[in-house]
């Protein structure tokens, strides 16, 4: 969907006009509303097709509330054969939100539909007072930031079968060239002579080759140097710890924390952001053979640190070990370090299916990132460190365990799992974002469609452009 920024005093074509409303008594299309029982409330719209106008409910002033508007909105719009609609603003605060809510909203995934329809050449038009240079900036770069979080939503959606490690690191290389970032693209036997065991494990009984992914975004005189570092399980079947038949169905979705990571150098990219940006990507199959790793295996990462084996469906805290590995001993002077990941169903347990769990050692950092995300219009909480959890991950055999010998506080015992990783000068700089309730959820939320929402790649954003 194409949409322009049009000045009011502008003549434009007849076409659908988008009406936000908060209060029935307003609308130019009372009488008829009424007749329709309808209420503005938050989702409910109609199509008065007479008056060529559609009207949405909205209780709120928020990003959310007018993004979800917009969102329903456009998906009216798009079940008819108007090829406009136009939406007028008199806030313009609000334009990241109407932008950000459209084009969001309007994303489908019919990759696998053999009677797919062929996406409609419709526009949008939102109209405002005045149309200013700044307010074009808005435009450009919310369609930017919405285009990174589609191709994430569509890589996370495509199927394992056409989407393994070789795959994910062929989109890196291409999104390398389109935005001219470095890339850097490491085998099994890189892992193996660089003693990434942790890593090399989980990927064994694949016929995949597991690949370590690199990208950079190096600009001139950056203010400040990021590293970002994803969990890129293209698929988990849980190893020989099997998965249950209906928990494995959406595990697709496990690379959702190494595809968000993508995302986002490639938006960093076109919004030539001046900070020097990072990302690691451990891209891994997790499946079962006669060559997978076991229970009972003692693991040795690429810090020495010595890792008992309990569940092999702990598997994303292995990867992303080495991987944080790699980050602080390949790259120097950092300021800050994020991984993302589809860590633990805990997580979603604790927080439900819509919130990101942010875990680290710097409160301030951690709650700047929470501010971050509500900003972006994603949701975040902290979940908190504590010394008796710590306990839990001890190992009698190696340095620590996999998994924590109690089932209560996955999300946080996953996290400190990770913190062993992270060296003393970066324990205040780094992050860990649990996105496994958000990146993937079976039912349609707000603006977010059936299956990926291309979770953490808004929040970041907002992070990295507050800097």
């Amino acid at each position: 969907m194409k949409i322009n920024l049009v000045d009011k005093n502008k003549k434009l074509k007849s076409g659908l006009e988008i009406i936000i409303l908060n209060d029935l008594e307003k609308a130019k299309d009372k009488k008829a509303l009424k007749s329709l029982n309808f209420e503005p409330k938050d989702e409910a719209c109609t199509l008065l097709v007479e008056s060529e106008r559609i009207y949405v409910g909205c209780e709120g002033s928020d990003y959310d509330s007018i993004a979800i508007a917009i969102a329903t909105a456009i998906k009216k719009f798009s079940s008819t054969t108007f090829k406009s609609a136009k939406v007028y603003i008199e806030d313009t605060t609000l334009l990241k939100a109407v932008v950000e809510g459209a084009l969001l909203g309007n994303y489908k995934f019919e990759n696998y539909k053999s009677n797919a329809k062929k996406s409609k050449k419709q526009e949008l038009n939102i109209i405002v007072d005045e149309v200013s240079s700044k307010l074009e900036k808005v435009l450009e770069d919310s369609t930017t930031i919405c285009k990174a979080v589609n191709k994430v939503r569509t890589m996370v959606n495509t199927a394992p079968a056409d989407f393994y490690p070789e795959v994910m690191a062929e989109i890196a290389n291409n999104i390398a060239l389109e935005n001219e970032l470095e890339c850097s693209i490491f085998d099994e036997k890189y892992l193996e002579k660089n003693s990434m065991n942790a890593m090399l494990s989980v990927g064994r009984a694949s016929v995949h080759e597991s690949k370590l992914i690199h990208l950079a975004y190096k600009p001139k005189n950056a203010s400040k140097k990021i590293v970002l570092v994803g969990k890129g399980l293209t698929y988990d079947s849980g190893g020989l710890s099997l998965k249950p038949a209906d928990y494995m169905t959406t595990m697709k979705s496990d690379k959702s924390g190494g595809c968000a990571v993508l995302g986002i150098l490639y938006a960093v990219a076109k919004l030539k952001l001046p900070i020097e940006v990072h990302g690691i990507v451990g891209a891994v199959e997790n499946m079962i053979g006669g060559n997978a790793y076991k229970p009972d295996d003692i693991l040795t990462a690429k810090n020495g640190t010595t890792i008992e084996v309990k569940n092999t469906d702990a598997e994303g805290r292995l990867v992303l070990a080495d991987c944080l590995c790699y980050a602080q001993d390949e790259i120097k002077d950092i300021d800050y370090i994020f991984d993302f990941a589809t860590l633990t169903g805990a997580c979603v347990v604790g927080v439900g299916e819509y919130t990101t769990g942010i875990m680290g050692n710097n409160d301030i950092l951690k709650r700047n990132a929470v501010l971050s995300a509500l900003r972006a219009g994603e949701y975040a909480t902290t979940l908190d460190f504590n010394r008796f959890l710590r306990k839990t991950i001890k190992s009698e055999v190696a340095d620590i365990s996999n998994i924590a010998n109690t089932r209560y506080g996955g999300a946080i015992t996953a996290g400190i799992f990770l913190d062993n990783f992270i060296y003393e000068e970066n324990k205040d700089k780094w992050i860990h974002f649990d996105i496994a309730g958000p990146a993937y959820v079976e039912k349609a939320w707000g603006y977010n469609p059936f299956g990926a929402s291309g979770a953490g790649v808004r929040m970041t954003l907002e992070f990295l452009k507050s800097l």
